[in-house]
């Protein structure tokens, strides 16, 4: 099976590439270059480094979000482009799930987080099982970094808590983490390229049959954009 997996949910994007199970290739957006003129020509060098051609891959992983506005639409516009050129199944994921995933394959609670700009974080808690598939607690979330703490630190109680963030340094300086070294907890950096992530993901529930209808993906932006926030109405009032 051939895996594309793209995340384009901010700057720190990547296009990955799996085959017959194994990481083939990978290239990570490390440029000021607008997604939509980098990814498609990322995606095509990254499958000839691979030896391959968007018509073989057998399926589209994407991460859907959250994220920014513009980079989620260009990586899910062009998905469905290519799925209407080639007839590809799709399988839609998180990028919190995929971040949350990769603390290991020990059983327990994950909180996953990274920037959301503007003094918040995209985050979750998670739950991870024996075979790494991730079950979400409560919600994903944008939430200020020490609330974030704060919470997950009361829905964890004694449970043993792992931290996985791509930006650890947000959490580390509220005042809710200083107690938290102390209970033998630490935050794992989790590195860019997170479409290889999503490719693995991908692969695993697109082996159960879990895919997802390209009428149905659509962006998990969490909150609204600026464009909703202070789109204004005819009569002038904001629209809330």
């Amino acid at each position: 099976m051939v895996v594309l997996g793209i995340d384009t949910c901010d700057s720190r994007g990547s296009v990955a590439v799996r085959e017959a199970g194994c990481l083939a290739a990978l290239q990570r957006h490390e440029t000021a270059e607008d997604f939509s003129s980098w990814l498609l020509p990322t995606v095509e060098l990254c499958l000839k480094g691979a030896g391959l051609a968007l018509s073989n891959v057998d399926v589209f992983a994407v991460a859907s979000g959250p994220g920014s506005f513009t980079g989620l639409r260009v990586g899910l516009t062009a998905v469905k482009a290519w799925v209407e050129l080639f007839g590809t199944r799709i399988v839609g994921v998180s990028r919190l799930e995929v971040i949350a995933r990769m603390v290991g394959e020990k059983p327990g609670l994950v909180a996953a987080s990274f920037d959301a700009q503007r003094g918040q974080i995209f985050a979750g808690l998670y739950r991870i099982g024996d075979r790494r598939e991730a079950e979400l607690i409560d919600r994903e979330m944008v939430i200020a970094p020490d609330e974030f703490v704060n919470w997950v630190a009361e829905r964890a109680g004694q449970q043993t808590l792992r931290w996985i963030a791509m930006d650890p340094e947000l959490l580390t300086c509220t005042p809710g983490w200083r107690i938290r070294p102390g209970k033998g907890e630490e935050i794992l950096r989790c590195p860019d390229g997170v479409a290889a992530g999503v490719a693995e993901l991908g692969e695993e529930r697109a082996r159960q049959g879990k895919f997802t209808d390209a009428l149905q993906l659509d962006a998990n932006y969490v909150r609204r954009s600026d464009a909703e926030i202070f789109w204004k109405d005819p009569s002038g009032h904001g629209r809330r």
